[in-house]
């Protein structure tokens, strides 16, 4: 069957042989669930927008859109309702505010002529939506179903225009807030998008609406789970296992690493949908999940906060951060990128959760940004061609051009900046506070190379500092940070530490290199290679 990547409409996925991952079974449990007010949060290309159309053609009784799915075997009684459908993607906001309103009353009256009612004469968009959701059901004799898709979107335009921002959000909450005061008039309320930002007044002011963002019931409902990939994109499988010359098997396992892992109820693992759809088309392992977005605002959030990649691995949160992550303006960064999808649970200590990037594509992608906002030179922001260098290095086992470029990356660094950021995962680390600010910073550059990168890679006898590994060449990497002159020292006890805890072994060839960074200078100043 065809893949549907970029297709959203679940009429045309079910009417023109496009591959349907079927969900309807949780989606039957959540139209005959004890809440008729639902609201979801996913990470954008999650299919949310799908999940709207398709309750859209569940609630219009279109049963031949269901035949041979699970929910066609239900007890559903595909009763026909009127259906007011707003798309808030749709909703312009490069005119600024005042776009925002004029847009709002476009949709209301686009409504309003789909369903063939009259609209008073009113200014006020949520009015209006009001009087149309009660016209609509006076004209059917029948509740009317409201699905809300990417509600959060005209607010999250202006994320970097804070007075802009508070204005929107003000049109926004008297709009939606008519949705509470409607409800004798609605069957069936559904809104989903990528945030839960309660100032947005949606928790505030429609607080009888049912959050299943975090239900395990639903954790599958979005994404692809490794049963739903192996059974329903077999075919994809096969032919792409045989372009890249793997096993079925071992192309499943690289795609585990790349594109699993997300998770939104802190036990099930799901596969990115546009991710997943993407790499078949492709036949290419790449980062498609970032190249769908807007790259530059996160690159810019986390420059502008001097934040690491690593500062965030393995932090531990509360269940209460995971259902109420905060508001937009004074969030933490680790609830921002969780709520972008740059973040995803893992299993926590006790009750609680802790945060990780789902997979090496979010990983990589991360790396990739911090390791641009690294090589944009400190004084012009011109941008040094350091990759390049990198990778000859490490194919040829180059020890001086290998140093020679990761001094020209901290060169450019100013490290005061980032010194606060670290600080956060120093407390609970026992690495040396500097020491753990120079790893992270290779590490992240290494990864946004392209590069085959871990950090504190686990032994039988320790871990090692860096274990980089590139067209089949590994170096293991051991760093001491001088803070005098006995740079040549360290340097030589970093290389006895990893042969004497045999960090190594498990390579059948591999450089070792132990280097000494000189604190004042920030830069290399010994190294030593084995």
């Amino acid at each position: 069957m065809r893949l549907p990547i970029g297709k959203q409409v679940f009429e045309r996925l079910r009417t023109e042989n496009y591959l349907y991952v079927d969900k309807t079974r949780q989606i039957y449990d959540i139209v005959t669930g004890d809440s008729e007010q639902i609201f979801l949060s996913r990470p954008r290309r999650f299919g949310k927008t799908l999940l709207c159309w398709t309750l859209d053609a569940l609630f219009s009784g279109r049963r031949e859109l269901f035949e041979g799915l699970s929910i066609s075997l239900s007890d559903w009684n595909w009763e026909s309702y009127p259906v007011i459908h707003l798309d808030m993607s749709d909703i312009k906001t490069s005119s600024g505010v005042e776009g925002v309103d004029g847009s709002l009353m476009s949709q209301v009256k686009s409504v309003a002529s789909i369903h063939g009612v009259k609209l008073k004469e009113i200014t006020l968009p949520g009015i209006m939506l009001k009087d149309v959701i009660a016209d609509v059901f006076k004209k059917h004799n029948k509740p009317v179903v409201v699905i809300v898709d990417e509600y959060d979107k005209p607010f999250l335009d202006f994320f970097n225009k804070p007075q802009e921002a508070l204005k929107i959000r003000e049109i926004m909450r008297d709009y939606y807030i008519t949705l509470k005061s409607s409800e004798q008039y609605m069957r069936f309320l559904f809104m989903t998008g990528i945030s839960k930002f309660s100032k947005m007044g949606i928790f505030s002011s429609l607080n009888h609406m049912t959050d299943i963002s975090l239900s395990e019931k639903y954790g599958t409902l979005l994404g692809y789970t490794e049963n739903e990939l192996v059974e329903c994109f077999d075919e994809h499988i096969k032919s792409t296992a045989e372009k890249l010359n793997v096993s079925k098997e071992e192309l499943v396992e690289k795609m585990r690493d790349y594109y699993n892992g997300f998770c939104f109820d802190g036990v099930s693992r799901v596969y990115c949908p546009y991710s997943t759809l993407s790499f078949f088309c492709n036949c290419r392992f790449d980062n498609y999940w970032m190249e769908s977005a807007t790259p530059k605002i996160i690159a810019d959030y986390m420059r502008d906060r001097c934040l690491t990649v690593e500062q965030f691995r393995g932090l531990q949160v509360s269940r209460d951060f995971a259902i109420n992550p905060g508001e937009i303006e004074t969030t933490p960064p680790e609830s921002f990128l969780y709520q972008s999808g740059y973040l995803t649970l893992r299993e926590g200590i006790y009750d609680d959760y802790s945060l990780d990037y789902p997979n090496t594509e979010v990983l990589n992608s991360i790396s990739e940004l911090v390791c641009k906002n690294m090589t944009r030179g400190n004084c012009d922001g011109q941008f040094m061609d350091l990759r390049t260098p990198l990778l000859k290095a490490i194919v040829g086992g180059d020890c001086d051009l290998f140093v020679k470029t990761i001094n020209s990356l901290l060169a450019g660094i100013p490290y005061d900046d980032y010194a606060a950021s670290a600080r956060q995962e120093i407390e609970l680390s026992k690495i040396p506070a500097r020491e753990w600010l120079y790893r992270s910073t290779i590490l992240a550059f290494l990864r946004g190379c392209g590069v085959l990168a871990f950090g504190e890679m686990h032994g039988s006898k320790g871990r090692s500092d860096l274990l980089v590994s590139h067209k089949g060449v590994a170096w293991i990497i051991e760093i001491k940070v001088s803070y005098d002159n006995d740079g040549k020292a360290l340097a030589v006890r970093a290389l006895e530490q990893i042969n004497g805890r045999r960090y190594a072994d498990q390579f059948v060839t591999a450089k070792k290199v132990g280097i000494a960074i000189d604190d004042g200078a920030m830069r290399i100043k010994e190294w030593v290679a084995g």
